[in-house]
C-alpha cells in the first residue's frame, strides 16, 4: 500500500478469518494489531507462531467491555501510532429457534457482534477524521442478508451491522474516512465446523461454486476494502458467498 505506514486493528483477530486478515494486511504493508479474548495462552501460542515473519501483534480486548476497549487502543496508539483502519471481526453464534431462545443468547450475540461495533468506531472514527484518513471494514454475514432458521438473533446482528455501515458511512465520507462491509457465505473455520455433516452437504449442494469458502477469500476482500486506492468505495456490501445469495 502507498503511502505511509498504517496501522490496523483487527477485533477477533486470532480466529479463523480474523488471523488470515491480520497475515495479508501485513503482507500488503500495514502494521497489524489482533485484538482478541485475554487468557487462552495456547490459542495466542499458535497465533503467534502463526504470524511468524509478519508485522502482526496481539492486544487483549474483550469488545463487550468499552472501557476496556479504550484502554486497549490507548495502548495501540502509544506502541503503534493511531489506528487508521479498522477491521470488526469479533462474532460468536448462541443458535436457538426464537421459542426457546434466552435473553442471555439474545443479548450475548447483539453484544458481542453489533454493540461492539458501535463501541469500535465511536473510539476510533472521530480520529481519522480528524486525520482525514481511515478504512472501516464491518465483517457481516450471509445470513444477515437471507435470515437463517434458529439464528433470529445473529441475523439480526449482522443485518443491523450493515444498516451502521451505510449510515456511518454517510456521515464520515468527506473527511476521506470509508466505511464498508463484507458478508461472508459459509467459510471453513471452526464456528462453520460444529455444523452438522448433513446440514453442510445440504448447503453445498446450494452454492454455484460448488465449495465451501476458505477465510482467504474473505480475507482478500477486506484488503482490496482497506486500500488507499480504495476512497470512492464505501457504504458497500460486498458478499463473498460463492453464489450463495446474489443481489443487486
Amino acid at each position: 500500500m502507498a503511502g505511509k505506514r498504517r496501522v490496523a486493528l483487527v477485533t477477533g483477530g486470532t480466529g479463523g478469518i480474523g488471523r488470515e486478515t491480520c497475515r495479508q494486511l501485513a503482507a500488503a504493508g500495514l502494521r497489524v494489531v489482533a485484538a482478541d479474548l485475554p487468557g487462552d495462552d495456547a490459542r495466542q501460542q499458535d497465533f503467534a507462531l502463526a504470524m511468524q515473519g509478519h508485522d502482526v501483534s496481539f492486544v487483549a480486548m474483550d469488545v463487550t467491555d468499552p472501557a476496556g476497549c479504550e484502554r486497549a487502543i490507548a495502548a495501540i496508539s502509544a506502541s503503534h501510532g493511531p489506528v487508521d483502519v479498522l477491521v470488526n471481526g469479533a462474532g460468536i453464534t448462541r443458535d436457538a429457534v426464537l421459542r426457546k431462545m434466552s435473553r442471555d443468547q439474545w443479548d450475548q450475540v447483539l453484544s458481542v457482534n453489533l454493540d461492539s461495533v458501535f463501541t469500535l468506531c465511536k473510539l476510533l472514527a472521530e480520529g481519522m477524521c480528524e486525520r482525514g484518513y481511515g478504512r472501516i471494514v464491518n465483517i457481516s454475514s450471509v445470513n444477515g442478508q437471507t435470515g437463517q432458521f434458529g439464528q433470529t438473533n445473529y441475523a439480526a446482528a449482522k443485518a443491523g451491522m450493515h444498516g451502521f455501515t451505510m449510515a456511518l458511512a454517510r456521515e464520515v465520507a468527506r473527511k476521506g474516512v470509508t466505511v464498508n462491509s463484507v458478508s461472508p457465505g459459509y467459510i471453513r473455520t471452526a464456528m462453520t465446523a460444529a455444523i452438522p455433516e448433513d446440514v453442510k452437504q445440504q448447503v453445498l449442494a446450494m452454492v454455484p461454486t460448488g465449495r465451501i469458502g476458505e477465510a482467504a477469500d474473505v480475507a482478500r476482500a477486506v484488503v482490496f476494502l482497506c486500500h488507499e486506492d480504495a476512497g470512492y468505495l464505501t457504504g458497500v456490501n460486498l458478499p463473498v458467498n460463492g453464489g450463495l445469495f446474489i443481489s443487486f
